[in-house]
């Protein structure tokens, strides 16, 4: 049976009794290329065990267990369960587990289910209002040894955004200090049904063992990133003052770091945020 064409789909799904569901951004695949290539181009082999979030039907699960030696898929939809049931009868090293990945212990859940594992990876086609919370959840674990999900094209864009660009922002900052993004391909929105309304792209990121500089104290670094993208195109003093208070010993600490009085907070990089976060710590 061929889980690509749109009527295979539609038939698998019907017979399940199963509808789509748009508070949950339920669309699939109907283009084999896709999920191949998110193999090869993210480097998934035999040494790869694979967390796969979001399996949905099971066409990207099929091409994960082909590769991998282990596939772990974490489904929400309870619907969704026996048509995964039959859609991957034939894969014997695939687990299906429900629930809400959030709400999973992932220490736990990788003792279980990847001990022993030469390589962890986590794949996922993922709706756009889970996007932020799920890949901070997994890159905020430290579990994995890289990511390769498939997300809307404007915030692949956004997580790979330099310093100074348009797309550069918060988000930009939190997933480059964990990971190293990289946008892999493209997916038209042609590949889906429902046909979704905008472009995918398939990104992978490959998780540092060691933030890229050193930081003394983490959730201060991360306030002081919010709080400098917090009032875009304003002075970096001035969302720095609105966070931390004391103004006078913000202009101080960037007077004595080197910083211009205008300069703006999307203009800075991670070594410039982790200065800023070191000084205000001492």
């Amino acid at each position: 049976m061929n889980f690509f064409h749109p009527q295979e789909i539609r038939a698998v799904l019907e017979r399940h009794g199963f509808h789509f569901s748009k508070a949950l951004g339920q669309n699939f695949l109907t283009q084999s290329w896709v999920p191949e290539r998110m193999m090869t181009d993210s480097g998934v082999d035999k040494d790869c065990v694979v967390l796969e979030i979001g399996p949905g039907m099971g066409t990207l699960t099929q091409a994960i267990a082909r590769y991998a030696e282990k596939v772990v898929a974490v489904e929400l939809d309870h619907a969704l369960i026996p048509v995964l049931a039959e859609t991957l009868a034939e894969f014997s090293n695939v687990t299906v587990l429900e629930g809400d990945i959030l709400k999973f212990d992932l220490s736990a859940l990788c003792n279980e289910h990847f001990a022993g594992a030469k390589k962890k990876l986590v794949c996922a086609n993922l709706p756009y209002y889970i996007t932020t919370p799920i890949l901070s959840y997994l890159l905020e674990s430290r579990l994995f040894d890289g990511v390769c999900v498939m997300m809307q094209k404007e915030v692949a864009l956004r997580l790979c955004a330099e310093s100074g660009s348009a797309d550069y922002g918060a988000f930009s900052v939190f997933t480059q200090y964990y990971a190293e993004p990289e946008i892999l391909f493209s997916v038209p929105s042609s590949c889906f049904v429902p046909q979704p309304k905008v472009d995918s792209a398939i990104v992978y990121l490959k998780t540092r063992s060691a933030p890229p500089v050193p930081v003394t104290d983490e959730k201060l670094f991360f306030r002081v990133v919010r709080a400098s993208f917090a009032q875009r195109r304003k002075k970096l003093a001035n969302g720095l003052t609105s966070a931390f208070g004391d103004k006078e010993r913000i202009t101080r600490i960037l007077e004595e770091l080197g910083y211009q009085e205008n300069v703006r907070g999307e203009t800075l990089g991670i070594p410039d945020f982790a200065k800023i976060a070191n000084k205000l710590a001492e």
